[in-house]
């Protein structure tokens, strides 16, 4: 198991850009993959982009593929989301997870953060 703590959001207008940072503790950060979810009010908690264990391979949600960029860090403990051209659907809160087993969509995250919120005013 393992604690992660994101961080970074807030309000910022359409087509800025913000950077989310997720801190990871409790046991060897490098064996773990981790995505990156959101959940608007009213709808599902949807996939957003993953990271292996080496930050060799990454995954995107199609709403975000050539906006948002999944990066680690791994002498830092931290993953980080830079999230570019951001558009007003992207307000959400942001959470990360952690995986032993793979980093798309659908894989087992098991350990999962508190959430940042993420507001984009249009």
């Amino acid at each position: 198991q393992v604690q992660l703590i994101e961080s970074g959001g807030g309000l910022v207008q359409a087509g800025g850009s913000l950077r989310l940072s997720c801190a990871v503790s409790g046991r060897t950060f490098s064996n773990y993959h981790i995505g990156w979810f959101r959940q608007a009010p009213g709808k599902e908690r949807e996939f957003v982009a993953g990271i292996s264990w080496s930050g060799f391979s990454t995954s995107y949600a199609d709403a975000v593929k050539g906006r948002f960029t999944c990066s680690r860090d791994n002498a830092k403990n931290t993953v980080y989301l830079q999230m570019n051209s951001l558009k007003s659907e992207d307000t959400a809160v942001y959470y990360c997870a952690a995986s032993r087993r793979g980093w798309t969509e659908g894989s087992d995250f098991r350990d999962w953060g508190q959430g940042t919120q993420v507001t984009v005013s249009s």
